[in-house]
Parts: C-alpha cells; structure tokens; sequence
C-alpha cells in the first residue's frame, strides 16, 4: 500500500489553495464541502472563484505566492498547472511541515486526492495512487450507480437513534442484530424512500416495544422487473431482490433477472401462461401472506410494471388488508421497453400524440372495450397478451373504423437477446401470428408509427405523406413504406 487511506477533518481549518483556474476551482468545490476555511493566492480568478470571493464565501491574495503564505495552513494545495510554480509551492509547504498536494503531479505530492463517492456522511474515497486516475474516475461512476443517492440521510437517522437503542437494548450482541435487521428493513427502505417521517415514528415504537417481536411479520415489495432485459433493472429492485428471503416470481421473468435475486433465497414459481394456470391468484394472494407471517421478506416479481396489467394493486390491497407492510417498487412497462428497444417511438409530432394500452385477454374486459373510441390515426394503440386474440382485435378495430392497412409491428421477447419485431398491416394480424410462429411474450403496436418497425423507406416520404390532409392516403402512404 503507497498510500495510507485516512479521513481528514477540515472543519473551520486554515487551508491554502495556490491557483485561480479551472483546476483549482475544482479542488475547491471539495474543499468547501468540508467547511474548510480556504485562501486562494492567484492574481487572476475564474468566474467560479470570483463569484465565490465577491460573496465573501472564501479569503483571496490577489497577487502571485509567496513562501510565507502557507504560514499555519493545515494543507496547502498547488493548482496552476505550471510546474515551476507547483514545485515551488510544495517546497514551501514541507520547509514549514505542511502536507501538500500538486495537482496531478504525484511526484509533488505528499498525499493524494481520491475519486469521491459523497453520501455524506458516508464518504467513500478511491485511489489509484496516481497511477490510473482515470480508472479510479470510472470506478467511482460505477459504485455512484450502485448507491441509493439517500444513502446519506439513513446513516444520520441512524445516528439520531444509536443513543435510544443503546439505552434499551444493553446487549452489544443484541445491539448488533438490531442494527442488521434495521439496515436490511422495511424501516431504511421507508428512509431511502423519502417517507422519514412514518420511518420515524415506526423507529420509535420498533425500540420501546420487544423489537425481535415486532420483526414477527415480514415485508414484501411488489417489484417490476422490467421487460426482460437485466440492464432495465432499476437499482431499487436490485436492492429488494438482493435483501429477499423468498422470491415469488412468473413466467415473464427470465433466468439472467433470476441472477439478481440474493442466491440463498427461496424461490416459488407462479407462472401463468395462456390456459395454463400453475396457481391462481388467489392462491399467490395465499402464498404472499403465508411467507411474510413467517417474517420472512418476500419480493413478487413481475414482468413490466405490477401496476400495468400485473395485478399488482391486487395483491397489494390483500398484503394491506392482512396487516403486511408492502412497497411498490415500479418497472419499465413493456410497451415502453419493448417499443424503444424495436425503435418504435410510441408518440411521434408527426405521427401520433396520444397512446393506449389495452388488454388482449378475451373477456369482459376486451368486450367493454370502446373500439371507436381506440380508432384514431393520431394514436398508438398497444395490445398486452392479444396473440390469441389477434384476429379478433384487427376485425372489431377495422368494423369501428380503422382503415385495415394501418401498419402494425408485433414485439416477441422484446428487449431480450431473441427478441423479434414483426412488421405488418392490420388486417394480416392474425395470419401474422400463425405464419412467423409468434408464442412468446408478445405486444401488438397499432398505429402508423409502428411503421418504424422496417423504416427503410419511411423517412423519405414522412414529410410528403403529411402534406396530404386525406387520413386514409396518409396511413396507405406509411403502410407501403412498412413493407
């Protein structure tokens, strides 16, 4: 190890910032983050530094350094970028037992600048000894991604409580399960989640009342997992999927999002697949009561968003009704992972200003469907779980009005690495389904932007197609660019 890490209070402290450009400005942004009472010596300034001395936020020597000037500084920076006079400014420093630092200039320095990963106060400093500062850069991007930005603000709601929890709970042994339990909880998601003041009151009656107790029912969350592609997790389902005890999860969730899920973890399959339904929804309601009752923390997992065409409000409202603590964590919907990832834009000016999604499912649903109303050439209309139902779909949309060559473009496996998009026109949807073999997941996009789909040809006549005010001429025009 080249360097000793080590965390620096600057609080209030004399420190001397040799520089007026934009590398300096740089170091001082981090500088005034730790309160740290800074002079800058430089005889011009930045805008950023001007603005900053004109608002007597820091001291400034108008004039070129001086040996003297680091006189009782507890760090000196050097940030002109001119060597001679960063060495000279380092020289200054060690006469006088000074730490410095010559930026980018390791050769220079007595100690190094991390990449900082700021949640404060969790800070956490990367080094490459100044070897690779780039690399370091990289990785700190990398476990930004990886941390909830409200990090910081659990660590000091955490910190309000340590005194009450130690004045309770007077087994250190104790005292650590505790904290285990707190960090991985229900709890720290409601701090992490912004609702401080509900965690707040939870905390309290969770240390004056028997807090192993109060563990006895657990959590769920109701996590979307996106469309299928891994990359579309978003970092709040991650972290469920990675604190879960069990997984309840359907047949919309591949293996690689499975490769999430924290590996000890118990998984429960309840995949329903057209006219093959391995459980009922009322026995998942069963299964999602049962575990969390064991307190346990338990994840369904469901494909796209639970809260479009997932049920999971239903799932929701039996969790709430028998007492259960539920987070609803949303996912990319699949008409909008799908679509984009088909490079279908579901709204367009030129196009469509208005989108629907419609269940595909034959039923009361699709029945009490308003078909003239779905019908209209400035929407997009997106059908979930319709291959079954496809020919049914085009003939009500056609009967109410929708000129049978608007193009169509049906999504199978979308955003996944065998993902198919199949372009078509309206009225060949059925025929569509059977001739390509279509039994995946699938979406059906209507509308003239699902012309996207094989847009070979269609730029070149998008702007004279919407000169001509004949709607049918217009959808005819997209359509034979689709072929």
């Amino acid at each position: 190890m080249d360097h000793f890490p080590i965390f620096l209070s600057l609080k209030g402290q004399k420190v001397v910032l040799v520089g007026g450009g934009d590398l300096a400005a740089r170091k001082l942004r981090l500088l005034r983050k730790a309160d740290a009472a800074v002079t800058v010596i430089a005889p011009s300034l930045c805008p950023e530094i001007e603005e900053l001395v004109a608002q007597a936020e820091i001291d400034h020597v108008g004039r070129k350094f001086l040996n003297d000037d680091v006189t009782g500084a507890s760090l000196v920076f050097a940030a002109t970028d001119i060597e001679e006079i960063d060495a000279a400014v380092a020289q200054a420093a060690r006469a006088q037992g000074i730490k410095v630092n010559a930026v980018d200039r390791p050769e220079l320095s007595d100690f190094i600048m991390p990449a900082i990963v700021d949640r404060s106060p969790i800070v956490i400093g990367i080094s490459s000894g100044g070897s690779a500062p780039i690399l370091a850069r990289n990785l700190r991007e990398k476990i930004e991604g990886m941390l909830p930005p409200a990090l910081g603000r659990l660590a000091s709601f955490a910190d309000s409580f340590r005194g009450a929890v130690k004045g309770t709970i007077s087994s250190g042994n104790e005292r650590r399960k505790f904290w285990e339990n707190f960090f991985d909880g229900p709890i720290a998601e409601s701090v992490l989640s912004g609702r401080e003041v509900s965690a707040r009151e939870n905390m309290l009656g969770l240390i004056n009342r028997n807090w192993k107790q109060e563990n006895a029912d657990g959590h769920v969350a109701i996590v979307g997992a996106g469309p299928g592609d891994p990359d579309l997790l978003t970092f709040r389902a991650m972290r469920f999927m990675q604190q879960a005890d069990v997984v309840v999860y359907d047949r919309l969730i591949s293996d690689e999002i499975l490769d999430y899920v924290r590996r000890d973890a118990d998984r429960i399959y309840v995949g329903k697949a057209p006219g093959q339904h391995s459980h009922s929804q009322d026995e998942i309601n069963d299964i999602l009561v049962r575990e969390a009752r064991k307190g346990l923390r338990v994840v369904r997992l469901k494909g796209g968003d639970p809260f479009v065409f997932g049920r999971g409000g239903e799932e929701m409202d039996v969790l709430q009704s028998a007492g259960i603590e539920v987070d609803v964590v949303p996912g990319i919907t699949a008409a909008v992972g799908c679509a984009a990832a088909s490079g279908i834009p579901l709204t367009h000016r030129k196009h469509a200003s208005m989108v629907t999604f419609v269940t595909g499912q034959a039923g009361d649903d699709m029945t009490a469907a308003d078909w003239s109303g779905l019908v209209n050439s400035r929407q997009t209309l997106v059908f979930y779980m319709g291959l079954k139902n496809a020919g049914q779909i085009s003939d009500r949309l056609i009967k109410h009005g929708q000129d049978p060559k608007t193009p169509i473009a049906i999504i199978e496996n979308g955003t996944r690495v065998d993902q198919r998009v199949l372009p078509g026109q309206l009225f060949e949807a059925a025929e569509m389904v059977q001739r390509h073999q279509v039994t995946g997941p699938s979406l059906i996009v209507v509308g003239s932007v699902a012309a996207y789909a094989d847009r070979s040809d269609l730029q070149q006549i998008t702007n004279a197609a919407l000169e001509n005010k004949n709607t049918a001429s217009f959808l005819n025009e997209v359509a034979v660019a689709a072929q």
